[in-house]
C-alpha cells in the first residue's frame, strides 16, 4: 500500500531551516575545536582564557603580568605565545601594532603608571615604563610589577603563559 505523507508548507519550511541552521552551527564550531580533543579538553582550554597572570620576557628577564578581568585580556591570552619587537614612543612607552584587533573597553585613566599594559585603539599593544598624566583613552590589559629598565630604543618582548 502506498501512503503519501502530507506536510503543511510552514512545517516543511521550519524543518528545512532547522536542518540548515544546525548544519551551519556545527560547521562553524568545528573551526574552533580540534576534532581529536574530547569535550573535557575543550572545557580546560576555555578555562585557560580566564587566567589572571601571564609572563613576559624583556631583555632576558621574566616578569609577571597581573591581568585585568576583561575581554581584551582574554583575547590577548588567546594569542599566546608570541614575540614582538616594540618601538619606543615619547620616552615613556613601548608599542607594537598587532595583526589582529582585540575587543576594547576604552576609558581615559587620567594617569598612567609605569608597568601598565594597555591597548590603544583596537590593535596597538603598549607597555608604559614611566608614570605620567594623560588625556588619551586606552583599554587596560594588566600591570607588570618591577618593570626593568626599558631603554629608549626597540625592545624584544616575549608574551607567554605563566
Amino acid at each position: 500500500m502506498n501512503k503519501s505523507i502530507k506536510i503543511s508548507i510552514p512545517v516543511f519550511v521550519v524543518v528545512i531551516v532547522s536542518v540548515i541552521v544546525t548544519t551551519v552551527m556545527m560547521n562553524n564550531k568545528s573551526l574552533d575545536v580540534d576534532p581529536n580533543l574530547n569535550q573535557d579538553a575543550v572545557s580546560v582550554e576555555e578555562e585557560e582564557f580566564e587566567m589572571d597572570k601571564i609572563n613576559i620576557e624583556v631583555n632576558g628577564e621574566k616578569l609577571a603580568v597581573d591581568l585585568e578581568e576583561n575581554a581584551t585580556a582574554s583575547a590577548l591570552v588567546g594569542l599566546l605565545p608570541f614575540t614582538v619587537s616594540m618601538d619606543d614612543l615619547n620616552g615613556n612607552e613601548k608599542y607594537v601594532y598587532l595583526d589582529k584587533s582585540l575587543p576594547v573597553d576604552v576609558y581615559s585613566p587620567g594617569r598612567i603608571e609605569a608597568g601598565d599594559l594597555m591597548l590603544y585603539g583596537d590593535n596597538c599593544l603598549v607597555i608604559f615604563y614611566e608614570s605620567f598624566d594623560t588625556e588619551y583613552s586606552y583599554t587596560k590589559i594588566g600591570h607588570i610589577e618591577r618593570l626593568p629598565e626599558m631603554g629608549d630604543g626597540e625592545v624584544v618582548v616575549r608574551f607567554a603563559e605563566e
